[in-house]
């Protein structure tokens, strides 16, 4: 047997989703089954199962030939990667059409396995959970755009409230507007006036979730020069939102800037998906459009953790994996996660909750570009962090924990990556700044080796000064070195410090 890579985390076991969609089909074999899932391998096709079924009430029957044949492939790829498990859920499509039994027979003796065809209720749940998971916390409606059909529910941190399937699918929605954009908006209205929660979503954020619009929020982020070509948790402004839907509603996507980067099987549905969203922001009057790039089967494996793994921190699990795998010692980063807790209550620096959880995740990722040259590593590690897969944080706080790694290599002044530091709060950056020196200074007295940090103290030496005290038995570490970086953190914080060996001398930095 071939023993896995040291790049994998060793105590995960893969398993494998298919999605059988209206419009695509889609393989994701996962590295293990955990809070923040890693993708071992991902593809998809483009099948168009559910194209022409308003007219003829079954699906398209070239499409079901192709997908046997790609499901034949997505079995031998689970197969390839050591996948355990293998879980087939199939949505509007395979559930309406009249042929809709006799190809989820087929395919199950393709695929050797049980498929699960999901009800529209199912579906609307697994997607709530896909949003629930990816976000900490989210408020609001969540709207699920396939091929075949919508899916509307509120959430609210962990509860997920009332919710409505509708025949609001691109592909089915093109085929009962008969190609006519304005009949489609009308049937959407007409639609979505049976989806009463909407109301109650009035001033909160809509969550969209599907390949439709993930597409338009990539030509979004095109057209404005966003920097940061991360899809979940882009956030679109109302305003912004409604100008660049009028635009694509019309047809003229060719017109857009990045329409090169879509495939044209997706181009044709994107009007469509554009009227839909366009429709619910007149009926919900949301806050903001939300992007989250979790949604069914992303849900339906946060359904098989228990109850403790679902409350766990996406975030935190995630940086916490990349420490195990990448930083010279995970027990190291632990300890800078608690060390700089202490400092910051010693300097007076509150946090909020996000803020407190956001310097938990830096510390842990703080050391994970050690491999790069040393000229590199910041650069490195800012790239790696800005657009790792990570869940539970929007892109002004996914630019802090880069940036944090950014300035404890190269320099709490530095001014490389405006880009990422424009997503930055100012409060956010100043913060980023403040807690890399103190990366800056700590890392001069541990070598990276946990052990040390529990045994120093920051002590009031009043009159403003304040002191980081090594023990007598650490002392050989004490020297002018360190106390450099304590002047670089005193002139961030606008501190009077001193870098001192207990019962022994010290350096008056400020």
């Amino acid at each position: 047997m071939i023993s896995a890579s040291q790049g994998r985390l060793q105590d995960r076991r893969p398993l494998s989703i298919i999605d059988i969609g209206s419009n695509s089909i889609r393989l994701v074999i996962y590295e293990g089954l955990a809070r923040s899932p890693t993708l071992l391998f991902n593809e998809k096709m483009l099948a168009g199962l559910g194209r022409g079924i308003v007219s003829t009430g079954k699906l398209d029957p070239e499409a079901v030939t192709r997908s046997m044949e790609e499901f034949r492939r997505f079995r031998a790829l689970s197969d390839q990667a050591g996948a355990e498990r293998i879980y087939v859920l199939a949505t509007a499509a395979a559930r309406e059409a009249v042929n809709g039994p006799d190809f989820i027979h087929r395919a199950e003796d393709v695929l050797k396995t049980e498929i699960q065809v999901l009800s529209g209720r199912e579906e609307a749940h697994y997607s709530a959970l896909g949003v629930i998971s990816g976000f900490h916390p989210a408020n609001g409606i969540a709207g699920d755009l396939g091929g075949g059909s919508l899916e509307l529910i509120d959430i609210d941190g962990e509860t997920i409230g009332d919710g409505i399937t509708l025949p609001l699918g691109g592909l089915r929605l093109q085929d009962m507007a008969k190609n006519s954009l304005t009949q489609a908006a009308r049937i959407t209205r007409e639609q979505l006036a049976r989806a009463k929660l909407l109301k109650g979503g009035q001033g909160r954020a809509f969550y969209t979730v599907g390949g439709t619009w993930r597409n338009l929020a990539r030509l979004h982020m095109e057209m404005t020069n966003y920097p940061l070509g991360v899809m979940h948790h882009y956030e679109i402004g109302i305003e912004s939102a409604a100008n660049f839907l009028r635009q694509v509603a019309k047809a003229e996507i060719d017109k857009i800037k990045g329409i090169e980067g879509i495939s044209k099987n997706r181009r044709s549905l994107l009007p469509y998906g554009a009227i839909v969203l366009q429709e619910i922001m007149a009926a919900m009057q949301p806050s903001k459009i939300i992007v989250s790039a979790l949604g069914v089967r992303e849900g339906f494996l946060y359904s098989l953790l228990d109850k403790a793994e679902q409350k766990a921190d996406p975030l935190i699990s995630a940086a916490e994996e990349l420490a195990r795998l990448r930083s010279r010692s995970v027990d190291h980063a632990h300890e800078l996660v608690e060390w700089t807790g202490k400092a910051f209550a010693a300097f007076g620096i509150d946090e909020t909750r996000d803020e407190a959880r956001y310097r938990h995740a830096a510390c842990l990722l703080a050391d994970i570009g050690w491999r790069a040259h040393p000229e590199y590593r910041g650069k490195q590690s800012l790239n790696i962090i800005a657009h790792a897969s990570f869940i539970g944080v929007d892109h002004p706080g996914r630019a802090f924990l880069a940036l944090v790694s950014l300035f404890r290599h190269e320099g709490v002044f530095n001014e490389a990556a405006p880009e990422i530091r424009g997503l930055a709060t100012p409060r956010y950056l100043e913060r980023a700044r403040v807690l890399a020196a103190l990366l800056r200074v700590v890392y001069l007295l541990t070598a990276a080796m946990p052990g040390v940090m529990p045994r120093l103290k920051w002590e009031n030496r009043g009159n403003g000064v304040l002191a980081l005290v090594l023990p007598a038995s650490l002392s050989d570490l004490y020297g002018e070195r360190p106390a450099g970086r304590l002047a670089q953190l005193a002139k961030v914080t606008n501190r009077r410090l001193v870098l001192a060996v207990e019962g022994g001398p010290s350096i008056s930095v400020k």
